[in-house]
């Protein structure tokens, strides 16, 4: 993204129509009415007019969301999508997550923050540089998969 770029919150998530609309066609009422859609859920409808570069790190993120969520995607991945967000719109992401799963919808997260993997997914893989483990949450995410995953005894280093 180039913030230097003169576009609206609307226009960054009506990019995300782009792909549905076919060769060197524009945007029409659809397009738009669908774009107001995801900005109403994200929470972020007041800010339609916002230059994308006023907004706050927290904001972009979820003007970002809901860019992937105009695309009515079957599968959602997300890198790190509630990296520098503040605690409301932690919540609020995970909330979107959670209809998207209730709706049918498959959502990978790249997610680092161990505290709150048990509370916000069902479903772990544990990478590095090859594969640790995948299963349920309640199954697999424990103190042997965390010790393999990282390379430390996770148990001691929570504690310290």
């Amino acid at each position: 993204m180039d913030w230097d770029f003169p576009t609206t919150a609307l226009d960054v998530v009506m990019m995300g129509t782009y792909g549905s609309l076919g060769w060197i066609k524009r945007p029409g009422a659809k397009e738009k009415k669908l774009s107001l859609e995801a900005l109403e859920k994200v929470g972020m409808l007041a800010f339609k007019n916002r230059q994308i570069s006023q907004l706050s790190g927290g904001q972009q993120q979820r003007i970002f969301l809901a860019r992937a969520l105009v695309q009515n995607a079957a599968i959602y991945f997300m890198d790190e999508p509630f990296q520098g967000v503040d605690a409301t719109t932690e919540i609020a992401i995970i909330n979107i997550l959670k209809e998207l799963r209730k709706a049918g919808k498959t959502v990978i997260v790249v997610h680092h923050d161990l505290q709150t993997v048990p509370e916000y997914f069902d479903w772990v893989t544990f990478l590095n540089v090859k594969h640790i483990a995948t299963g349920p949450v309640k199954d697999i995410f424990n103190d042997d998969n965390l010790t393999k995953t990282y390379g430390i005894n996770y148990k001691v280093a929570v504690q310290q």
